[in-house]
């Protein structure tokens, strides 16, 4: 499932960053989850409705502080893959979204495990190899694209 991957370069953000302190979804249903992975190092929070979620923490682009997000994901290959599109679906992209294109190096929580990592927006070879993957995962990814149409949604590959 790995489809080839593209090179691109960015700067590192210019302060010291407390990665170990970010801020949390203002929605209490994202910040009642996040804490709940937190607290339990992933066990629970992992499993969200059944499907598997990850903590990616992004930094702001206005601000540089630190924010985290739970995410669905898949996994190929050591990778991490998410889909940009807003919990319920409303049209636009994400703030981490855009905050990531701004600032690529990210913290990744999968469970126990914590890592800084480079996140970056998926070619259109991998958009169409891993879209599947995340509609099978979460069905409703569809609806969002409909609603988001002809916007296509992104797809974020997370990476070391």
């Amino acid at each position: 499932m790995r489809a080839q991957a593209a090179s691109h370069a960015h700067s590192a953000p210019s302060t010291t960053v407390d990665w170990d302190h970010p801020a949390d979804p203002p929605a209490p249903e994202l910040s009642t989850h996040v804490r709940a992975y937190v607290d339990s190092s992933g066990a629970d929070g992992h499993l969200w409705h059944g499907v598997p979620t990850l903590l990616l923490t992004t930094l702001d682009r206005l601000s540089g502080r630190p924010v985290r997000t739970p995410l669905i994901y898949a996994k190929d290959d050591g990778r991490h893959i998410v889909l940009a599109t807003a919990a319920d679906g409303t049209p636009g992209v994400p703030s981490w979204y855009r905050n990531l294109t701004a600032h690529p190096e990210v913290r990744l929580q999968v469970g126990a495990l914590t890592a800084q990592v480079r996140a970056r927006t998926a070619t259109p070879a991998e958009r169409e190899t891993y879209w599947e993957a995340m509609t099978a995962l979460w069905p409703a990814y569809e609806d969002h694209q409909a609603a988001a149409a002809p916007r296509e949604i992104p797809l974020v590959i997370i990476e070391r």
